[in-house]
């Protein structure tokens, strides 16, 4: 087959045979968007315009943080702090209306400056990068498996991917498969995560049996890094060593 941008990071993930190739893409991409984030971008109007209209979520202000480029890291939130003050200024005024008015349901109200402030919080720039990209890697696996045997066989033989990836696949084979793809995709799909949660599941079984005295000088087996796989199956990725810097 034709191998292009989207294609080759996806047989890359596969090849890796973690718990879910789709969670080693996802830090890749999120890894490269943190370290742009901080670079040349810090500067450029475009970027510190989107900076300033959405901000960045809690946990990407703590990769940021982690990159120890301090200054950076400040002109980003100081950027975005100045656009939020004059959004609370408005707000504030709205609230001491309402209070006048007796408003305080509803989208008139203080349930609406309330909601307005909470969306002030709940948006990040760098999430809807990551996205973007994902949503490409979602249809390139999803076109791969459709057309390319060899991508279907390694498939077959992988790990799976995590219950929020499969859900994502779901979603997505809704759209871009018809037909018997679409059925053949779902039961390959869903029956591939379940035998390897059944594995996983064993697997944690017996590593919590080994703190039996009597299970002591019987061999671990598979089941050492079993806890970080069943987690990484269970919620995506989150603990452990990142997804493709060993595989089992």
């Amino acid at each position: 087959m034709q191998y292009h941008l989207d294609t080759i990071p996806v047989w890359e993930a596969m090849e890796q045979n973690t718990a879910c190739p789709l969670c080693a893409l996802y830090r890749r991409v999120e890894a490269s968007e943190i370290e742009r984030s901080l670079g040349g971008s810090v500067m450029e109007p475009d970027a510190r315009i989107r900076v300033n209209e959405k901000g960045i979520c809690a946990r990407h202000h703590g990769q940021l943080f982690a990159m120890q480029n301090r200054l950076g890291h400040a002109l980003l939130v100081d950027s975005h702090t100045k656009e939020l003050l004059k959004k609370l200024e408005g707000l504030e005024k709205r609230a001491a209306s309402c209070e006048k008015r007796g408003l305080f349901g509803g989208g008139d109200g203080l349930e609406g400056v309330a909601r307005e402030l909470e969306d002030m919080c709940h948006t990040c720039v760098i999430c809807g990068d990551v996205q973007s990209h994902m949503e490409r890697y979602f249809y390139t696996f999803l076109h791969l498996w459709k057309t390319d045997a060899a991508f279907r066989e390694k498939w077959q033989a992988s790990r799976g991917v995590c219950l929020p990836h499969a859900a994502d696949l779901l979603f997505r084979a809704q759209k871009h498969l018809s037909g018997s793809a679409r059925r053949d995709f779902a039961t390959s799909l869903l029956s591939l995560v379940k035998a390897n949660l059944v594995q996983d599941e064993k697997d944690l079984e017996w590593f919590t049996l080994k703190f039996d005295y009597r299970n002591q000088q019987k061999p671990w087996g598979n089941s050492r890094d079993a806890l970080e796989r069943a987690v990484t199956k269970l919620r995506g990725w989150c603990v452990g060593a990142e997804p493709g810097a060993h595989s089992r």
